[in-house]
């Protein structure tokens, strides 16, 4: 995987799961730490949970104690759980390196939170 590339939004309701996919490079996810990012309409993109190489996070608090990262480096995939989801979340999830991104942004995918 030259690129990265999103995978696993849909439409969902409040209080329900989702579990986001990330594919790219295995450099990127062998060298550098790796975030999920979020762009809500009228919004700027921010990052919203991180995982350094070494295993520790960082999580936003709008996402913290609902959100899980991790990342399966012999597969070069990232995921982001998402739990109990708000319609607040909803918005277009991007990959990348953290806390500045490094590669080409992915087209994303889209998470829209409604009843």
């Amino acid at each position: 995987q030259d690129q990265l590339v999103e995978s696993g939004g849909g439409l969902v309701q409040p209080g329900q799961s989702v579990r986001l996919s990330c594919a790219g490079p295995e450099s990127a996810f062998r060298l550098y730490t790796m975030g999920w990012y979020r762009q809500g309409r009228g919004n700027q993109r921010e990052l919203i949970a991180d995982l350094e190489i070494d295993g520790r996070t960082m999580y936003a608090d709008a996402v913290k104690d609902r959100f899980t990262i991790s990342r399966e480096y012999g597969k070069n995939m990232m995921s982001l759980q998402m739990d109990n989801l708000k319609p607040e979340d909803t918005a277009i999830y991007y990959c990348n390196t953290a806390p500045g991104a490094l590669y080409q942004w992915g087209q994303g995918t889209q998470v829209t939170v409604s009843s």
